[in-house]
This record gives C-alpha cells, structure tokens and sequence, in this order.
C-alpha cells in the first residue's frame, strides 16, 4: 500500500447537490437493504476478541517498560510498520519505521516513565482497539514532569497487538 501526505482543499457543496449526484432520495433511504440486514446476511466474526482493559493497559505498561529500556529499537517494536506517531515533542507526522526510530533515539535521552492518570478503553471492533485519556511523563535526565494527552490505536496482527496509531500532546493549562 502506497501512502501518501495530502492537503485536502474544503468545497462547499450544498446538500441538494451530493444528494443529486448520487440519487440518494427518501425512498431509497427507507428501502431495505438484505446485505445490511442482519436476519438474511451472514455476519463475518471480527478477526480477533477484543482485549480487556487490563490486557489494554498491560500493553501500555509494555511499552513503558521498553522506554526504560533506553532502547529505541524495543520500543519500535511495538509499532506496525505502517503506523502513525504524532509524538509530544517532536513536529512532523513519523510514519515509517526509520522516522519513529530517528524519534525514539532522541526522546529517549530524556530518560521518559509514563504514568497513566485518566484513560479509556474501546472495542472498535474488527480486531482493533482504541485506548485514550491523559498521562505524565517525568524525565529522569532532567527531572521534568509533562502531563499529556493520548491516543494509542491497537490492531492484531497474528495474534499480536501492534501500535498503528499513536498520538501526544501537551495537555492545555487550565486557564
């Protein structure tokens, strides 16, 4: 799969149009449709169960873990190959590997722990789950305490849960 890093530009398109275009009316909206009805199609069951909170937490706790390491290659690991990282404290979207693990080899000169403070945890099925909320970071090599918010998207893949999506940012002062 090619990925590719686009602008999009905003169109206002006045709902008659789409509607229109694509000759959705009221009389199709109220027809059924038997592939979407559950009593006449079969459902595909999601490729894996979905992990609990605690399963969702102990791979957060993992990958913390790995950043005591001081190892930017463990820490790698725990993300697909494809995956997005919008760290804290670096600009830019790091979306292959090399980018990531140019990231993690400078962020973990400051020595990071997190500790989860607030989260939650949700099935969004199909063997992804998504786990969201706030957390600290303190910074051995300067003793310097950042709280931030998160996002970690989880998908299985052979049995193994992987980061695809990851995103951090300073959690606002409130004013």
């Amino acid at each position: 799969m090619t990925r590719r890093r686009i602008a999009l530009p905003v169109i206002a398109v006045s709902a008659a149009a789409v509607l229109g275009i694509t000759g959705f009316t009221a009389a199709t909206a109220a027809a059924p449709d038997p592939a979407r009805d559950s009593s006449s199609a079969e459902k595909t069951p999601p490729t894996a169960d979905a992990p609990t909170e605690a399963e969702v937490q102990a791979l957060f706790d993992d990958w913390n873990a790995s950043l005591a390491t001081g190892d930017p290659a463990q820490v790698a690991e725990h993300y697909a190959d494809d995956a997005v990282l919008l760290p804290t404290v670096s600009p830019g979207i790091h979306d292959t590997p090399a980018e990531r693990l140019e990231y993690f080899e400078g962020f973990l000169l400051n020595e990071p722990q997190g500790e989860i403070t607030e989260s939650v945890v949700r099935d969004l099925g199909d063997g992804y789950v998504s786990h969201s909320g706030l957390y600290t970071f303190t910074m051995g090599a300067s003793g310097d305490v950042v709280p931030a918010r998160f996002t970690f998207v989880y998908a299985e893949d052979d049995g193994e849960w992987q980061i695809v999506e990851h995103h951090s940012s300073k959690e606002p002062v409130k004013g």
